[in-house]
C-alpha cells in the first residue's frame, strides 16, 4: 500500500454537489480556517452571571472622557447600560398616568401606598421602577423620599407600594392630579409577531380600506439604534421615539447610571430649544462624528408633531454640536433636511471611513458632509439591490458587506456581488418571515464577517423563529464556512477585550445573557460540538475501488485545557454519490491524545469502497484542535 495526503482546499462549498466538489470541504459546524487548515472555533463564556430582561437586538460600546467603558443594550423590554459587569436600567418613562393619584401613609410605618386613577399598565410588575413627581411631605415622610424613581410592589390593578427610610409620624392621605406617576415605556415584541386588522395581506387585496379576510400582518420586533454624542448616549426605537441619556460632568458615574433616559424632546427643552422642532418619530438616529451632527434617517418632517406625518425617506439633522436644536430657520443653525428619491423606505444609515452609506429597500446612497450652506449632500451609488435586514450590513478592512435577499454584496467604492460558495445553503434555508432578526458583525482577530439568521422549520425543529445559524466570510482568504449558534446581537470593538454577543431563551424570551467570544475553548460551561467533513474523494475518477487499512492523523491540540484532549476521526465510505455513507463501526476509530501537544501514531481500520470522505468531530470539554494533513494508507482494489 501507499500513503495519500488528505489535504483539501480551504473553505466550505455547498453550491456544488458532494461528488463534484472533490478536493474540498462539504459540511462543517463551529469550524474556521487558519492558514488554510480547519480549526475549531474559539469558545465563549458569560461576560457576567447576571441576566438581562428580554431579547437584546443592539449593542453599542463607547468610552467617555472619564474612562467609563459603557455598553448599551436594547431589548424588547428594557434599555440598559452595562458597566463593570452590572446592568443599569435606563429605560425611558412614558407619559404620566391620567387622573388624580392618591398617596397614603400609616403612622410608624415606612411605606407609601399609591392608588392611581388609571389602571396600571399590564407590564408594570413588582420590582419595576416608577417615577413619582410633584409630591410634598406626607405624614412626616419627606418629599425627597417620595418623589423620584421608586421600586414598587404591585398590590392591585390600580395600586402599588414602596418603602421609605423615614417612618410616618401620623396617618395621612392626599389626592391630586398634580401628583404624577410615570411607568416605563411599553415593551415591544421580542420577534416579529402575527396580528390581524386593517391592512392584513397585500395592499388592495380586498375593498379599499378593508383588511384581508385571510392571512395576517407582522407586528415588528423591537429594535434599538444607538450612538454616542460625546459622553452621552442617543437612542431610538426603530420607527419610534428618540431618546437621550446624559453622562453629566461628575467623575463618579453612579448618579447618571441611576438616571433614566429622557425623550429627545425633553432634552431639547432642557437646552432651551423648542421640543416641537424635534422629530417625534424616527427610523434611526446616528451621529456624524466628524462634523458632530445628529441625524435622523426616516423622520417626521419639520413643522409637524404628528406621527401620522412620518416620512420613511426623509433625512433630518440637528444643528452642529447641538443635538436638541432641529430648527433649520435661524441663521446660526446648520439643522436641515433632504429626501431620498428612490425606494419606499430607508432601511439603514451607517458611517464608514469617509462617508455615510444609506440603504433604501432598493438603492444605495452616500451621504456626505459638504461644509456649505447645504450642509449634507446625497448621491446614488447603486440601484436594483436588496437588503435582508437593517442589521445585515457591516464594514471590515474599509469594505462594507451586506446580506441581500438572495445574494451577498460588497461595497468597495462600487457595489459588487460577493462570490459565495454557500448561497444555496443559506438562502434556501433562511426563514424570511423572521428576516428582521438577521444580524452581522466582525471578528477582526480572524478577518471574518459573520451573519446570524433564522432557519426554516424542519421536522426536527418545527418551530423556527430564532437566529439559530450563521455563515462566515473570511475576507482575507476569501472563503466561506457556516454552522449553528444562537445569537441575537453581536459587537466586536477594540474597546472590549473580546467580541461580545447576546442570546435569550428562545421559547420564553424573558431573560438573556451577554457572552465574551474567543474566550476559552468551550460553550460556556458545556462542551462545544464541532465537526468538519470533506467532499468525497476517489482513485482514478472512481474507476477503481480503494482498500485502506490505516490512517496517520495530523492534529494539533495546542490551546486545549483538558488533560487528554481528543477528537474522533471518521473515514466514511460509499460506492456511489446517491448511496448513504457506510456506518459500520469498524470504519471509525477514536484518536486519543495523552497530552496537548502529542499525536497518535496510527489508527488501523479496514475500508473498501469506491469513494471515501474524511470527518473530524470533537465534543469534549477543554478540547481545541487544528487539522493538518493526515495520510491515508490506500491501494487500488478490484471488486469481488
Amino acid at each position: 500500500m501507499s500513503f495519500i495526503k488528505l489535504q483539501f482546499r480551504p473553505g466550505v462549498n455547498r453550491d456544488q454537489t458532494d461528488y463534484s466538489g472533490e478536493g474540498g470541504w462539504y459540511e462543517c459546524d463551529k469550524i474556521r480556517f487558519n492558514e488554510g487548515y480547519p480549526t475549531k472555533l474559539g469558545g465563549w463564556v458569560k461576560s457576567t452571571p447576571t441576566a438581562f430582561a428580554g431579547v437584546c437586538r443592539q449593542l453599542w460600546s463607547w468610552i467617555t472622557t472619564f474612562s467609563d467603558n459603557f455598553l448599551a443594550l436594547g431589548t424588547d423590554q428594557k434599555l440598559y447600560i452595562e458597566n463593570g459587569g452590572y446592568y443599569f436600567d435606563i429605560t425611558p418613562f412614558a407619559a404620566a398616568l391620567a387622573g388624580s393619584n392618591t398617596f397614603a401613609v400609616v403612622n410608624a410605618i415606612k411605606l407609601v401606598t399609591v392608588t392611581t386613577a388609571t389602571a396600571l399598565p399590564s407590564w408594570v410588575i413588582t420590582g419595576e421602577p416608577v417615577l413619582i413627581a410633584g409630591m410634598s411631605a406626607l405624614g412626616g415622610v419627606p418629599a425627597a423620599e417620595i418623589n423620584g424613581v421608586r421600586t414598587v410592589t404591585v398590590t392591585g390593578a390600580n395600586s402599588f407600594t414602596f418603602t421609605t427610610t423615614t417612618a410616618a409620624t401620623s396617618n395621612a392621605s392626599v389626592s391630586n392630579a398634580s401628583f404624577t406617576v410615570q411607568t416605563e415605556i411599553e415593551p415591544g415584541y421580542p420577534i416579529a409577531t402575527a396580528g390581524t386588522g386593517w391592512g392584513v395581506g397585500s395592499w388592495g387585496r380586498d375593498a379599499w380600506g378593508l383588511g384581508s379576510s385571510t392571512g395576517s400582518v407582522n407586528l415588528p420586533q423591537r429594535d434599538w439604534f444607538f450612538d454616542n454624542f460625546d459622553n452621552d448616549l442617543v437612542a431610538n426605537i426603530r420607527n419610534g421615539a428618540p431618546y437621550y441619556w446624559e453622562r453629566d460632568a461628575t467623575a463618579d458615574p453612579s448618579t447618571p447610571l441611576a438616571t433614566h433616559a429622557i425623550t429627545l424632546q425633553a432634552y431639547a427643552t432642557s437646552q432651551s430649544f423648542s421640543a416641537n422642532d424635534v422629530p417625534i418619530q424616527v427610523m434611526q438616529l446616528m451621529v456624524s462624528q466628524q462634523d458632530k451632527h445628529l441625524l435622523a434617517f426616516g423622520a417626521v418632517p419639520f413643522g409637524s408633531v404628528s406621527t401620522a406625518d412620518f416620512d420613511p425617506m426623509l433625512i433630518r439633522w440637528a444643528s452642529q454640536d447641538s443635538p436638541g436644536q432641529w430648527d433649520p430657520t435661524p441663521d446660526t443653525s446648520s439643522a436641515g433636511f433632504l429626501r431620498i428619491s428612490r425606494g419606499s423606505r430607508i432601511v439603514r444609515g451607517m458611517a464608514t471611513r469617509q462617508e455615510i452609506l444609506v440603504w433604501t429597500d432598493s438603492n444605495l446612497y452616500t451621504l456626505q458632509f459638504l461644509g456649505t450652506t447645504d450642509v449634507f449632500g446625497v448621491q446614488e451609488y447603486a440601484d436594483n439591490i436588496s437588503v435582508m435586514s437593517s442589521r445585515s450590513m457591516i464594514s471590515a478592512a474599509n469594505i462594507t458587506y451586506w446580506m441581500g435577499q438572495d445574494k451577498f454584496y460588497a461595497y468597495t467604492g462600487r457595489v459588487e456581488t460577493l462570490d459565495c460558495t454557500l448561497s444555496l445553503h443559506v438562502f434556501n434555508n433562511i426563514n424570511t418571515d423572521q428576516s428582521a432578526q438577521v444580524i452581522s458583525g466582525t471578528n477582526e482577530q480572524w478577518n471574518e464577517v459573520w451573519w446570524f439568521y433564522p432557519t426554516k422549520p424542519t421536522s426536527e425543529k418545527p418551530e423556527s423563529n430564532w437566529n439559530d445559524a450563521y455563515v462566515v466570510y473570511n475576507y482575507l482568504d476569501k472563503i466561506w464556512y457556516y454552522g449553528s449558534i444562537e445569537r441575537t446581537a453581536w459587537l466586536d470593538t477594540p474597546l472590549r477585550p473580546f467580541p461580545q454577543a447576546t442570546t435569550s431563551n428562545s421559547t420564553t424570551y424573558t431573560t438573556g445573557y451577554l457572552y465574551n467570544h474567543e474566550d476559552g475553548v468551550d460553550d460556556d460551561t458545556l462542551a462545544m460540538e464541532a465537526y468538519i467533513q470533506s467532499n468525497d474523494f476517489d482513485l482514478a475518477d472512481g474507476e477503481q475501488f480503494m482498500l485502506s487499512r490505516r490512517i496517520i492523523p495530523d492534529i494539533d491540540f495546542a490551546g486545549s485545557t483538558a488533560n487528554n484532549p481528543e477528537v474522533t476521526i471518521e473515514v466514511r465510505s460509499r460506492n456511489f454519490p446517491g448511496n448513504a455513507f457506510n456506518t459500520n463501526t469498524d470504519d471509525t476509530a477514536q484518536v486519543t491524545q495523552t497530552s496537548v501537544d502529542a499525536y497518535t501514531g496510527q489508527v488501523f481500520l479496514r475500508i473498501r469502497a469506491r469513494q471515501m470522505a474524511l470527518k473530524i468531530i470533537s465534543d469534549n470539554l477543554g478540547t481545541q484542535w487544528q487539522l493538518g494533513s493526515p495520510r491515508l494508507d490506500v491501494r487500488p482494489d478490484g471488486r469481488r
